[in-house]
């Protein structure tokens, strides 16, 4: 069977590329699908295609759009979201992004620390499974591909 997944969070460290590694060394039939993982790309959006604005609000609020139409369109397209949370950043975003896959039934597996677990319970509770390494992810990934 083929899947898309779509891999939501944080993207501070490399935890996109360990499970991108682990599904081509398994030679997995899944699609990945991510954000736009550069800031200054993700944040200027907007002023890009649209003009740029004087207003901050204004700037956010354009990028913000645009990059939901992206992203939106990934998971309703995607199988299964995979939503990491780091543990130096709040990703709201991922929150969002998780809430969404749940809203539309799209399973959901969920990455971060221990430490995290009380302040994360809410979204444990809608995640099938919740994880705390890429390689336990690319596991739960080679069991439903077999």
């Amino acid at each position: 069977m083929s899947y898309t997944i779509y891999l939501s969070g944080e993207i501070h460290t490399d935890w996109r590329d360990h499970i991108i590694n682990g599904i081509n060394e398994h030679a997995l039939d899944i699609t990945v699908l991510s954000p736009i993982l550069d800031h200054d790309t993700s944040d200027n959006v907007g002023d890009n295609i649209l003009g740029a604005e004087s207003n901050s609000f204004w700037k956010d609020h354009k990028s913000a759009k645009i990059n939901a139409l992206r992203t939106n369109s990934y998971l309703s397209r995607s199988d299964i979201v995979i939503v990491r949370f780091g543990d130096k950043y709040k990703q709201w975003n991922a929150a969002f992004d998780a809430g969404i896959a749940s809203g539309l039934g799209i399973p959901l597996i969920v990455m971060h620390a221990p430490e995290l677990t009380h302040p994360l319970k809410e979204v444990d509770a809608a995640a099938l499974a919740v994880t705390q390494s890429p390689e336990e992810v690319v596991e739960i990934l080679k069991y439903i591909c077999q």
